[in-house]
């Protein structure tokens, strides 16, 4: 279900991409908006795109953590030290 929800946001992120590069073009065309501000400004959007998926991602893993340690599985860690103590 997560994974899910993960592609979901993806894919909405994606199609939101395609819409405002195709107003950007249509502006962009009309002359409402020169070609360097175009760029700019996709180029913007698209960073701060990546910095809000950057923060997502660490969200999602510290949330993740926090899961992991409440239900008191395991971790790789704890398997690689009983592997150790069991030599």
């Amino acid at each position: 279900m997560l994974k899910d929800l993960i592609y979901a946001g993806i894919g909405a992120a994606s199609v939101l991409k395609e819409k405002v590069e195709a107003e950007v073009k249509k502006l962009e065309d009309e002359g409402k908006i020169k070609t360097t501000d175009a760029k700019s400004f996709l180029e913007s959007i698209e960073k701060k795109g990546k910095e809000e998926d950057d923060k997502f991602k660490e969200k999602l893993k510290s949330t993740l953590k926090e899961i992991i340690d409440e239900l008191g599985l395991a971790t790789k860690v704890d398997l690689e030290k009983l592997k150790e103590d069991l030599k």
